[in-house]
């Protein structure tokens, strides 16, 4: 090789490596486009599937060619944004007009087949199946399917709550010991251990054999076959007990259509989603029991944002004052002290002051020989917790205050020294105002995050205390985790309701910011 072949192998052995890499690229996001692409339809997350493959179309449209320069930068950030912040708002603002909860998921045929296919019983002489539960998502939220071998003819079967009865060809599967235990890709047999783990959701399996029989899980093993004591009739659009003859006729409850007993009025538990427009809102706001307590825990959520930020910001300037003063030795190791509590992991701090707040062994009450029951009483949990959050909140205020104090320039002071201002006069006057014009917008997200500090609320007291057969708010409850109890709590999801009251925080949140950044405005016109 001549020497003036050098330089051009040299270019082309350095224009192929960004070929490579995006070869790898592409060839990954390919991969793995196909992987989710088949999990999402088995979980029918028909919104994802649209997501997944319209942002993998756009990276092949934008990243195979060397055209749309712009976008190669711009689209990580937009795609990051949509999925994860638009998508997730635009979703629970959907829920916030809908009754989906606990017992309305699914669609009313998806709610028919459950409450039928719950009623199986086993009769004298029905089949009974060697089983194997799969599933073409998670072992431990599925969707779940059965797969069956008729231990005497050796025929194979599948089929789900959603999915009828459906006889299997032995070319498709593989059997061990008459129990299937491959079933092709993207089906993964579940083992014993992850059937117990997944529990309810597996048991609830009723495959439809025909409008009268079905067949459900005796064992993990061994499926029966059952007669549905209580039967579906389309034309009336009812549902029977045939033992008892009772009738749940379909009648409108709260805003959502149930299966109404004709005989006691009650519904049945099992539903089904539907759009109820604005009833979750009026239930809001026209609820006088509810609207009492969400104006009462919206009151305590203001003060407990803005105490939380008026103390921890009245501690940390004091402090950086202080210690902003060339007089004082050992400074950094004052500094470096005062951050530990910074230092710790917020849910770890949370958890051990629960502790010393025990009105019997706690450390508070032991070491000043007190008998406070700080979080059995009302006003002493809300002292409790103000007393926490300062302990966690005042280093980020100190370190932010130490850092504006230091970008204030000595000219300044030492005009206002001249001029016959006292140390306290400059530092009221003239620092102050200064430092509230670099800070006042963190003052402003500071209490943007108090106001849905969930964690400062649940770990510590978990809402509590709890007075009379009150359950939805406790003493402590901000908005936000009482909207988690509503969603979560131990009398079932409610997520619509929980969906709409997160809508009216959001709201409520952006608002407050809005007029606290409107107010701070003020502080523009201070050079």
């Amino acid at each position: 090789m001549t020497a003036t072949d050098a330089p051009a192998f040299k270019e082309r052995s350095t224009s192929l490596l960004p070929l490579i890499l995006k070869i790898v690229f592409l060839g990954a996001v390919l991969a793995t486009a196909c992987w989710l692409v088949p999990v999402l339809i088995g979980l029918k997350l028909w919104m994802w599937l649209a997501i997944t493959i319209v942002v993998t179309i756009a990276i092949f449209c934008i990243y195979s060619t060397k055209r749309f320069i712009p976008a190669k930068y711009i689209f990580p950030g937009t795609c990051f944004l949509l999925v994860f912040l638009i998508t997730p708002i635009l979703l629970t603002v959907n829920y916030s007009f809908t009754n989906y909860g606990d017992g309305t998921r699914g669609t009313k045929e998806q709610a028919i087949a459950s409450i039928t296919g719950n009623s199986v019983k086993e009769v004298e002489g029905s089949t009974r199946f060697n089983a194997s539960v799969a599933t073409t998502g998670t072992a431990a939220d599925g969707p779940f399917e059965l797969y069956l071998v008729n231990p005497e003819t050796g025929e194979i079967f599948h089929g789900s709550t959603e999915q009828p009865l459906e006889k299997v060809d032995p070319a498709d599967v593989k059997v061990e010991s008459k129990r299937v235990v491959e079933a092709g890709t993207g089906v993964q047999i579940l083992t014993n251990k992850e059937i117990n783990q997944a529990g309810k959701k597996v048991l609830e399996i009723a495959v439809e054999k025909s409008d009268t029989e079905a067949i459900r899980l005796l064992t993990p093993t061994m499926a029966f076959e059952g007669t549905k004591v209580m039967r579906y009739d389309e034309a009336s659009d009812t549902i029977k007990n045939t033992e008892t003859g009772e009738t749940w006729s379909v009648k409108n409850v709260n805003g959502s259509d149930r299966f109404v007993s004709d005989k006691t009025g009650q519904a049945l538990s099992q539903g089904w989603l539907q759009g109820i427009g604005l009833d979750n809102y009026a239930r809001l706001f026209t609820n006088g029991k509810i609207g009492a307590q969400f104006f009462q825990v919206f009151l305590w959520t203001l003060a407990f944002a803005f105490l939380s930020v008026a103390t921890t910001f009245i501690l940390g300037l004091f402090l950086a004052l202080v210690l902003n003063d060339d007089r004082l030795k050992g400074k950094r190791l004052y500094r470096s002290f005062l951050l530990l509590p910074y230092a710790v992991p917020g849910f770890i701090s949370l958890l051990i002051w629960s502790n010393f707040y025990n009105k019997d062994f706690g450390l508070i009450n032991n070491l000043l020989h007190l008998d406070i029951n700080w979080l059995g009483d009302p006003t002493m949990a809300k002292v409790a917790v103000l007393l926490t959050n300062l302990w966690m909140g005042f280093p980020y205020m100190f370190i932010i205050c130490t850092g504006a104090l230091q970008s204030i320039p000595e000219d300044i002071k030492e005009a206002a020294r001249i001029d016959g201002a006292s140390r306290f006069q400059t530092t009221v006057r003239v620092i102050a105002p200064l430092l509230l014009v670099a800070v006042a917008p963190l003052l402003v997200s500071s209490f943007a995050f108090n106001f849905n500090n969930f964690n400062a609320i649940q770990l510590l007291t978990a809402g509590g205390p709890f007075i009379g057969n009150n359950y939805t708010a406790g003493g402590t409850d901000i908005l936000i985790s009482m909207i988690y109890r509503l969603a979560f709590g131990g009398s079932g999801a409610d997520f619509g309701f929980a969906s709409a009251v997160s809508v009216a925080l959001f709201f409520i949140t952006g608002l407050l910011a809005a007029l606290q950044f409107r107010a701070t405005r003020a502080l523009e016109d201070i050079n």
